[in-house]
């Protein structure tokens, strides 16, 4: 091998040669199958905003488990059950009046700033900040056990439902005549989510859970007009921006989280400048032709 090449390989290898890089590496990868494969759920069924609601909607819930010194997974389980509540009742309660969509609103950045006062409690520990951001790099044995389990519990449900969530994602009014009822499947996919977010919050925090559920998809959705291709190349992407994230923590010093989350940005923006790119080709050839 040559000195360039050995050179490069170590550059590669070194940061991964710690049990905290390899564990994060482990949690991002988890991220990026789930993230990937139910991302394209979400984003074609228009769940984006429903994704950002539990994710903050469920604040308290991980602030308080902070406070108690229970496990994050257990605090945040019972802030989405809260946060899912309250997101039902304000959509009711609005009605018309002021619009659902608002009245969500309302409930969401209520819970989330009831989280911010208990982060403001003397007793709260250092490193609260990570419930925001993210702590990859802090990813334990039993996290990463206790994330398999919900990935695997997720994929399994998709697989299993996949027939049932084309169905109602791409004709409603023809799934109910194949024996599919839209609402009950819409039901199954924000409980999906939900597990999902409880998963994700882990390891990029509170406020860039989001990114890892909707920029892979959005990009592939650009890049691709098959469901299968789309999924494939979401959970690619979602790899690639949590390796690439893990990379610049490493030998950039900065947050890991923050990182994987810009560069799944990036690569929508890309994306976007790709599928422009291909429209305008199309459009120069239409107009040669």
């Amino acid at each position: 091998m040559t000195p360039v090449l050995a050179t490069v390989a170590h550059a590669l290898a070194d940061p991964f040669s710690q049990g905290i890089m390899r564990r994060a590496l482990a949690e991002v990868l988890l991220l990026a199958a789930v993230g990937g494969t139910l991302g394209c759920w979400v984003v074609l069924g228009g769940l984006s905003y429903s994704a950002e609601s539990l994710a903050h909607g469920m604040f308290p819930g991980l602030v308080l488990a902070a406070l108690a010194g229970v496990p994050l997974l257990l605090g945040g389980a019972a802030g989405i059950l809260v946060a899912a509540l309250a997101i039902v009742l304000a959509g009711r309660v609005g009605g018309d009046r002021i619009g659902r969509d608002d009245a969500v609103a309302v409930a969401v950045t209520t819970l989330f700033g009831l989280g911010a006062l208990l982060a403001l409690s003397p007793a709260t520990p250092l490193g609260i900040q990570g419930l925001l951001f993210g702590d990859v790099l802090g990813t334990s044995a039993a996290d990463l056990l206790a994330g398999a389990a919900l990935v695997a519990l997720v994929l399994l449900a998709l697989w299993a439902g996949h027939s049932r969530l084309l169905a109602a994602g791409f004709d409603r009014g023809g799934a109910r005549a194949l024996g599919v009822a839209p609402v009950a499947t819409d039901a199954v996919l924000l409980t999906l989510l939900a597990l999902a977010v409880l998963v994700a919050v882990q390891g990029l925090g509170n406020l860039l859970v989001v990114a890892v559920l909707v920029a892979p998809a959005a990009a592939a959705r650009l890049l691709t007009r098959r469901f299968a291709p789309m999924m494939a190349l979401a959970v690619v992407l979602g790899a690639a921006a949590g390796i690439g994230g893990l990379y610049l923590s490493y030998y950039v010093r900065v947050a890991a989280g923050a990182s994987i989350a810009g560069l799944l940005v990036a690569a929508y923006l890309l994306a976007r400048l790709a599928a422009a790119a291909s429209q305008i080709r199309k459009g120069r050839g239409a107009v040669a032709s």
